[in-house]
């Protein structure tokens, strides 16, 4: 489905950045890049260096931003190759669905993060986003809030830059409701993932890192609750695959 005109897609995994795009002008961007067109609000220097998790191993917050980074560069060109040959193909069905839930409709405010396709993209932090408070109708993430050094932070941004009634909307892997699916699932997650990524792209780390990251996350449970604590109401989710993954929603109102 094409984006429409008037959408917005940002690139980004909350990964530390503090850079921008140069000769760039999007409406409702907040400039903070002395002498250039187009800018970001600099990532704060007064965080504090605290620990937090890189899929199973302890980093400090600072080292994490850059060790994401270097996850998807790693598996770029062969991301797509590989979510069809990991998922069998039915991360295309989990998109779908993601998008009948959304139903955009021409004129629609639209950001997606972590997105790395769309019209018009930025490169940047999902926990200090460079857009106006009350600026967008729907904010959409997939597969990406995990790989944030704050969730909750990157929760209140979604919150602060949709408009009153606006619609959050995650697809996020999640956690898996049936004993037995459970034990098969982890068996191919551990045992099969990863050696897919060493022979199809040559990397066996990334998708190690993959399958840890998707075991650290919340329950679709916890995360609801996470959700509703950034502010949202109307808070639901849907498992789908056994819960295998998960689409969250909830309203700005």
């Amino acid at each position: 489905m094409a984006a429409p005109r008037s959408c917005v897609l940002w690139r980004c995994c909350g990964r530390g950045w503090s850079r921008a795009m140069r000769g760039c002008q999007l409406p409702g961007l907040r400039s903070s890049w002395p002498g250039g067109p187009l800018g970001m609000r600099l990532l704060s220097q007064e965080k504090a260096t605290t620990e937090t998790h890189f899929g199973f191993e302890t980093v400090s917050e600072k080292e994490k931003g850059g060790k994401v980074y270097q996850v998807f560069e790693s598996v770029a060109k062969k991301y797509d190759v590989m979510n069809d040959m990991m998922s069998l193909g039915i991360h295309r069905v989990w998109k779908d669905l993601l998008l009948w839930k959304m139903r955009p409709v021409p004129g629609t405010q639209l950001l997606d993060v972590a997105g790395g396709t769309g019209l018009t993209w930025v490169l940047g932090d999902a926990e200090e986003l460079p857009f106006d408070d009350d600026k967008f109708d729907i904010y959409t993430i997939a597969f990406g809030i995990r790989n944030v050094t704050h969730i909750d932070q990157a929760l209140q941004e979604a919150h602060r830059v949709l408009k009153p009634g606006g619609r959050f909307l995650c697809l996020e892997f999640s956690q898996v409701n049936n004993p037995l699916i459970s034990r098969l699932y982890d068996l191919y997650s551990f045992q099969v993932i990863p050696v897919l990524g060493e022979v199809i792209a040559g990397d066996w780390k990334s998708y190690q890192y993959l399958i840890e990251s998707i075991r650290r996350f919340p329950s679709q449970v916890e995360f609801k609750e996470m959700i509703e604590d950034a502010g949202f109401h109307k808070v639901t989710y849907e498992s789908l695959t056994s819960g295998i993954v998960a689409i969250h929603s909830g309203f700005k109102l």
